[in-house]
């Protein structure tokens, strides 16, 4: 008998979501007669390279995956490590009666259920199911109430992908051929590694000012209390009328951008000051305002990002990967969301918790709504917040750790949205008095109360400026009076200097390109983890630094591509996949003039294509299409896009091997030539640095020639430290099977280029030393690796203490050595590097140590590497907390399984049976590596939900 529901249905139902642990917890809602199963995200994707696609496609479709000349027809093709996760789908199907879409409700979703729908053929009924909590209730309801596949998205989504293949695999090649190799290009990527180029240029451009002023402290001549000062700090405002010059008056080189202000330098604020020291003052005006500060509206996807990433130190991959784990477990809402719209559920759980937990004093009259400020928000999805009709406190959640840390941000965000305004009153004073030259000084000074609270007693919004004000920051001034007199008790000259603007972090760089409207909210976090991965920009502490290659790529993209990294061509292409996604345009027209070139708009409508043909962009290819714009490249001069002038001489160039100061032609006299610090940060290379790179010793230092071999021993300065090497003669094979590779050996830490001899480089190439065999035939050797000297034996490695025990250490010595037990953790023994402060999350102290692989932040059970920007010196306790924070929300590291000891050979031979069950395994075995590696061969990332990401090529 077939079995019946709860929700009325008999049968046996499929339920396919995207990942296993949504699988696990929906399973256990909807009960027996159901099989609830995950495609692991992304089931079927544009094929990554031309060997997956099928052999009746030829030349640019197997190249590109997409059949441009037909209406851009895309060549879809199971993923490799999907194969199998398919065939078990299939056969589930095959067993049920009715298959249920579970997927994502947004495009990508649609899109992951479509694909579904098309390889599993399904002959029964198939319903779209949707929800945006995984509640029981909310799940149930959604069995009861499914819907049909949305084509409009899933066209939209095609789109997009259409789209983002073509400028990638267009794009990319360009700069495989002029830049490096591995590099890759992307619609939003390129935009944004763009951003923060032209931030680093700026603070490369920037030159300090000073700019001066003064701060009086002023008496009321009145005993003062909290609630009412004696005196009042007040900081000049005007001389004669003229504002005095302060920091938002200089632009962002650093200099003075009007002469309408009085820009007071330090001479001039002294003689001011002093002038001033027996002067009356009084009481000028006092303008007192009512103040109201309103709730903010509740999270969506960005402004999560942005918020975590100011309160918890969590960047924007993390957030989230912690909020995907929330709303997989039934925490929260679906997180992925332009909305700041709460449903009434929500608001009534919302305002019940207020009266419950604040008091019916600070539940406003009527719910209050939040209209969306996101324009073309793509799906009509809730705010992210609490699950459920009831809203469970941080404390009856038993959650712990970063999970516990993120819900009970967003409970916050969404309790406080409901609650009432913050009043108060805001006071300016504006003080007066004469100079002994008879110049009239104004002071100014501004005080705000808060006279109730209201929704700040719950949340308060942090700021990416850490010495900005919070709105729940109060000042106080003394009660006055206009007219009344004031006694100087203090005035004191203040300097200041100008600061080069801010580098982006992960939460403004997601707020700049939200603001330009460029991308979606739902890729964001993809798109910093891809400009980071692809080394264009790395982090100093939380500031996103971009490389000297992203100087190189930028360069290239906006002399010769630059309507593609136009930021309102951007935008407006994001508005025609809007479009595309109301059905208000036409996917393929739109995609011809994109690819081919523009022309007309349909019925009129200007796209961005045609939008950017007539009004043109000053770099010539507003006219043509993607298609042409990557077929000229014998224009493209790749010295010049990988050179930017230093000064006196000097350019930078960024090369294959990394990037290199050079003063003069090569092979020219006088030459000079030096490697620059991969990690440095570009305003940070001045003409003097440059010149103390250039005065290093570099090239090649002839040491003599190898008695035995007869090939020259030279000394370098490589990418990765001080080497030397032996020089091959002229035709000697360096590729293929009889290709010979030169001897080389790094030089100890106790050497150096200039110091180095024959004799020490002939000891260095003659490592690894055998030092001699144990009781068990097993060889041990003396080697000298990135981290000290060493001994090894088998997998089992033991550190010397000195470089020259390599050339003298004798077996028995070396065998006293493994007879100890092996000192794990003696860098734990170590005192710390730095302290930091006290973990957030696990409440431990955390400190910086010096371990095998480098300096690594830890609380004593998390570990975390220093990433590259990141310097012990430098480090922020906020950038330890948010290195621990990430490596937390990767999981624990899974533990290689040991491989055993070879089995002792025997005479007996094994039974037919077991060796083709053993074949079998090895075969199975190594079919599934293969696929594993195909799968990471990929070069686009697969979208997938147990990831937290969405992709954007």
């Amino acid at each position: 008998m077939s079995p019946t529901s709860e929700t009325g249905h008999a049968g046996r139902r499929l339920v396919i979501v995207e990942s296993p642990a949504k699988a696990k917890t929906i399973k256990g809602y909807l009960g027996p007669g159901y099989v609830v199963e995950a495609s692991v995200g992304h089931i079927r994707d544009l094929p990554s390279g031309a060997a997956e696609v099928p052999e009746k496609y030829t030349g640019e479709v197997r190249r590109l995956g997409v059949d441009v000349e037909h209406d851009f027809q895309p060549i879809y093709v199971v993923n490799a490590d999907k194969k199998a996760q398919v065939r078990k789908l299939k056969e589930l199907l095959a067993e049920s009666d009715e298959l249920f879409l579970a997927t994502d409700e947004d495009r990508e979703g649609e899109a992951i259920a479509w694909h579904l729908q098309e390889v599993l053929k399904p002959k029964v009924p198939v319903h779209r199911m949707v929800f945006h909590e995984i509640t029981k209730e909310a799940i149930r309801a959604a069995v009861a109430n499914p819907r049909q596949l949305n084509k409009l998205m899933v066209d939209a989504q095609e789109t997009r992908r259409i789209l983002d293949r073509l400028y990638g695999y267009e794009v990319s090649p360009v700069l495989w051929k002029k830049v490096m190799r591995g590099l890759s290009a992307g619609r939003v990527q390129s935009v944004a590694t763009r951003l923060v180029v032209e931030r680093e240029r700026e603070r490369i451009a920037f030159r300090s000012a000073e700019y001066w002023d003064l701060t009086g402290t002023f008496g009321t001549g009145r005993t003062g209390d909290a609630s009412d000062p004696s005196a009042l700090n007040a900081r000049l405002s005007a001389v004669d009328g003229r504002r005095i010059a302060q920091g938002r008056d200089f632009g962002p080189d650093g200099q003075l951008k009007s002469d309408q202000v009085l820009h007071l330098d330090e001479a001039n604020a002294h003689a001011l000051a002093a002038a001033l020291q027996n002067a009356s003052f009084a009481v000028r005006s006092v303008e007192s305002k009512p103040y109201r500060r309103s709730p903010y509206a509740p999270f969506r996807t960005t402004t999560l990002q942005q918020e975590a990433s100011r309160k918890l130190g969590f960047g924007a991959k993390s957030t989230m990967q912690v909020a995907q784990k929330l709303y997989e477990n039934g925490f929260i809402t679906y997180m992925r969301t332009d909305s700041t719209t709460l449903s009434a559920t929500a608001v009534s759980a919302a305002r019940a918790q207020v009266t419950q937990l604040y008091g019916a004093s600070y539940l406003p009259d009527k719910p209050r709504t939040y209209a969306g400020k996101v324009k073309n928000a793509q799906e009509a999805h809730e705010a992210i917040r609490p699950s459920g009709d009831r809203f469970r406190t941080p404390a009856e959640t038993g959650l712990t750790g970063d999970q516990f840390r993120l819900y009970e941000l967003i409970w916050k965000r969404t309790v406080a949205s409901q609650m009432k305004d913050a009043v108060g009153n805001s006071v300016t004073v504006k003080i007066a008095g004469t100079s002994s030259d008879g110049r009239d000084a104004e002071f100014s000074a501004s005080g705000k109360t808060i006279t109730f609270h209201g929704f700040m007693k719950a949340y308060v919004e942090g700021a990416d400026d850490p010495n900005a004000e919070l709105d729940d920051r109060e000042r106080r001034l003394p009660q006055v009076a206009e007219g009344d007199a004031l006694t100087a008790e203090e005035i004191t000259v203040d300097g200041h200097a100008t600061k080069p603007p801010a580098r982006y972090t992960e939460a403004s760089l997601v707020k700049e390109l939200e603001e330009r409207e460029i991308g979606r909210p739902s890729t964001y976090a993809s798109i910093i983890g891809t400009i980071l991965d692809r080394g264009y920009v790395f982090k100093k502490g939380t500031a996103l630094v971009p490389s000297f290659l992203s100087f190189a790529v930028v360069n290239l993209l906006e002399t010769h591509f630059g309507r593609l990294v136009d930021y309102d061509f951007t935008a407006r292409m994001e508005d025609d996949l809007d479009r595309i996604a109301r059905g208000e345009a036409q996917s393929v027209p739109w995609l011809k003039r994109f690819y081919f070139g523009a022309g007309d708009g349909p019925e009129g409508v200007t796209d961005s294509v045609t939008a950017a043909a007539a009004a043109g962009n000053g770099d010539g290819d507003h006219l043509g299409g993607l298609k042409e714009l990557v077929t000229d490249l014998g224009a493209i001069d790749a010295r010049e896009i990988s050179s930017f002038p230093i000064g006196d001489g000097i350019m930078l160039r960024v090369g294959r091997y990394g990037p290199y100061v050079e003063r003069g032609e090569k092979d020219a006299e006088g030459h000079q030539r030096a490697d620059v610090p991969e990690d440095m940060a570009p305003d940070e290379l001045t003409v003097e640095y440059a010149e103390e790179l250039l005065a290093k010793p570099s090239g090649d230092f002839e040491l003599g020639v190898d008695p035995q071999s007869g090939h020259q021993i030279v000394a370098r300065d490589g990418r990765y430290g001080p080497y030397v090497t032996e020089v091959l003669p002229d035709g000697t094979p360096k590729t293929g099977k009889n290709a010979v590779k030169p001897r080389t050996a790094s030089l100890f830490k106790s050497m150096s280029l200039d110091t180095v001899t024959l004799a020490d480089a002939l000891k260095l190439m003659s490592l690894p030393r055998v030092v001699g065999t144990d009781a068990e035939g097993v060889e041990i050797t003396a080697q000298n690796g990135r981290y000290g000297p060493y001994l090894k034996k088998g997998t089992d490695s033991r550190s010397l203490t000195a470089e020259e025990q390599l050339f003298d250490i004798t077996l028995d010595e070396a065998l006293a050595i493994y007879a100890q037990p092996k000192q794990r953790g003696r860098a734990a023994a170590k005192p710390p590097l730095k302290e930091l402060g006290t973990d957030p999350v696990s409440g431990s102290p955390v400190v910086v140590k010096d371990g095998r692989f480098g300096a690594y932040v830890t609380d004593g059970e998390t570990n975390a590497t220093l990433r590259t920007g990141d310097s012990v010196e430098e480090i922020t306790p906020e950038r330890g907390y948010e290195l621990l924070a990430e490596k937390r929300a990767k999981g624990p590291a899974k533990k290689k399984t040991a491989k055993k000891a070879p089995a002792k050979k025997t005479t007996a031979k094994k039974a037919p049976a077991k060796k083709t069950a053993a074949a079998k395994k090895t075969a199975a075995k190594k079919t599934t590596t293969a696929a594993k590696k195909t799968a990471a061969k990929t070069a686009t990332k697969k979208s997938s939900a147990s990831s937290g990401t969405k992709t954007d090529e």
